[in-house]
């Protein structure tokens, strides 16, 4: 078994390498988002997205390959029409540099903390979340925990090209470090007391979300300052991990225009 040292060392070093992203918009978000793009591949097709993809290669001089038509159904799950591209691999932040971001943008804190989230297809939801609800970043665990890849971006909709990722060896130790910043720390957990719309969350907030299936884990939940359950009127008592992530995050945002409009 590899060590949660060793893995952690594995998530930085990527960063050093390159990864396939795929599909129209995480290739276009790729493009706008500056990321280092080494080659384009492209299907027959005079789509005016991938007509797009095309134009910006150009103007950056990168180059455009059209490989044989199965290579696109070879290489890559459903869902990549016809375009990818070669990129450097995207970086983590470090938690010091994550923390300091709501102070740059004059915002109070919103920081999003999984607790070994594994499919990397939530992985990449909860980021298109986070992105659209204008929070501030996520912390992931090294270990036991889904990385930044192809599907994680296709699944976010090129979303992970703005979203900034710090990666720790330990999600427990950076949540006592958000707490000495003074950031309470709320964690979504079904069987909780009070729901998520008692809680007050327009204070320097970290939210924490638990793993698919078993939820936070025992350790971590003691970290939280409180728990919260989001109130289900139907049979299933259950959401998929990256719905309620949004859930949560969203309703933040309305508390926090609502404050907004009182002032």
């Amino acid at each position: 078994m590899r060590s949660k040292f060793s893995a952690r060392k594995k998530f930085l070093e990527s960063a050093h390498s390159t990864e396939w992203v795929y599909g129209i918009n995480p290739v276009l978000e790729a493009f706008r988002a500056k990321r280092d793009i080494k080659v384009v591949y492209v299907a027959a097709g005079r789509q005016e997205k991938v007509l797009q993809i095309t134009r910006e290669a150009a103007i950056k001089g990168i180059p455009v390959q059209s490989p044989d038509s199965d290579f696109f159904d070879k290489t890559f799950p459903k869902g990549h029409q016809g375009v990818a591209a070669k990129v450097l691999q995207k970086s983590y932040m470090s938690l010091d540099d994550l923390l300091i971001i709501p102070a740059g943008k004059n915002e109070t804190p919103l920081f999003v903390v999984l607790d070994c989230i594994e499919d990397p297809r939530n992985l990449g939801a909860i980021l298109r979340s986070v992105d659209a609800s204008g929070a501030h970043g996520v912390v992931i665990q090294a270990y036991r925990s889904a990385s930044l890849g192809p599907e994680v971006s296709k699944a976010s909709a090129g979303a992970v090209e703005y979203v900034p990722v710090a990666v720790v060896a330990n999600v427990k130790h950076a949540l006592r470090r958000m707490k000495q910043e003074g950031i309470s720390v709320i964690g979504a957990e079904a069987d909780a007391p009070k729901s998520l719309w008692e809680m007050d969350l327009t204070v320097p907030l970290c939210i924490v979300i638990g793993s698919e299936g078993k939820g936070m884990r025992k350790t971590v939940m003691e970290h939280c300052d409180s728990v919260a359950n989001l109130p289900m009127r139907g049979k299933i008592n259950s959401l998929n991990v990256s719905v309620a992530t949004g859930i949560i995050l969203f309703e933040a945002l309305r508390q926090r225009f609502a404050k907004k409009a009182l002032v």
